[in-house]
């Protein structure tokens, strides 16, 4: 696909303004435009206005879904790249019917274990508050940090993020356990760790529960207020995998009422969060804005792989499609 008009590009959700650097797009010049958006919308209509003069739009993950009703409205659209190799928000027969071709990108090459572990040892050693009140001049030593050597850490999940937090929870000392629905001890066995013999008792049993499951019909909500209630009051939950698998209101019930320790969360049922979000004031809260794939070595595979992509579907020869 060569000659013609300059073909358009949309980068959607650069909050950063990182997209255009992340990754040499100069072999695109003469063929495409590439135009960035630094900030969020979901709604249909808003995303037709903004899209509309597209030829290609490149989005990150799952973050904004593309229904049929979305790709049916966007007749210029002929090809749609997503990070990673699994998208469930893209209706892909819709966009087979509308003619739009869909690729992906590699997935993370740092997946968010080291956020894992950021937000749980900043929950154990109460970094946010000890910093806060170290600027602010204020009381020296207000908490008394959880220890990780000898505590148990429970693992919601022992795939290939799970797996690696298990690793360094072992390293630290930790006891660490498993549990999912289709684990087996024989994997468990594999990555040194102990099958639990449920949830409930891994979550009655845990100083720490960390989630590290695929979102499905078995794992939505599957954390809601009686999980919450079974964990130890001087228990912390920490989830970077995704938001629906834990019950937000009941998380945030819990956290008010003191029922579990401290929580520390990177997803969030809408993002980006709303500025008036009860989720921005909860008590006990380690929050960030899913940054756990938010890494310059991801963004330049990301971003990297899309320019591969566009290249090669300007050629003739699509890669890594989707369906």
């Amino acid at each position: 696909m060569t000659g013609g008009p300059l073909l358009r590009c949309a980068l959607l959700d650069d909050f950063q303004g990182v997209a255009a650097t992340a990754a040499d797009w100069s072999p695109l010049a003469g063929r495409v435009e590439v135009v960035s958006f630094p900030d969020h919308t979901a709604d249909e209509d808003e995303l037709v206005a903004r899209l509309a003069g597209f030829d290609i739009v490149v989005t990150l993950r799952e973050r904004v879904p593309f229904p049929g009703s979305l790709l049916d409205r966007l007749p210029r659209l002929r090809l749609l790249i997503a990070s990673g190799m699994r998208n469930t928000v893209i209706d892909h027969a819709a966009a087979e019917r509308c003619g739009v071709t869909v690729c992906g990108t590699a997935s993370s090459s740092t997946p968010p274990v080291e956020l894992t572990w950021a937000l749980l040892l900043g929950l154990a050693r109460g970094l946010v508050q000890e910093s806060a009140a170290l600027r602010a001049g204020g009381p020296w030593q207000q908490t008394v940090g959880a220890d990780l050597h000898g505590q148990r850490l429970g693992l919601l999940g022992l795939g290939k993020i799970g797996s690696k937090v298990a690793q360094v929870g072992l390293a630290f000392g930790m006891d660490v356990v498993a549990w999912s629905s289709n684990l087996t001890k024989e994997r468990a066995d594999e990555v040194g760790v102990a099958l639990a013999p449920s949830k409930e008792e891994l979550l009655a049993t845990s100083d720490f529960v960390s989630v590290h499951l695929a979102l499905g019909e078995r794992t939505r909500g599957l954390i809601g207020a009686p999980e919450l209630a079974l964990m130890r009051s001087t228990g912390y939950l920490v989830n970077t995998s995704r938001a629906a698998i834990v019950d937000q209101d009941a998380l945030l019930e819990a956290l008010h009422a003191g029922r579990i320790a401290g929580a520390g969360i990177d997803v969030f049922d809408i993002e980006p969060l709303p500025a008036d979000h009860p989720l921005r004031t909860a008590p006990r809260l380690l929050a960030t804005p899913h940054l756990g794939y938010v890494t310059r070595a991801n963004y330049a595979t990301y971003y990297g792989e899309a320019v591969e992509d566009i290249i090669a579907f300007l050629d003739g020869s699509p890669v890594r499609v989707l369906g």
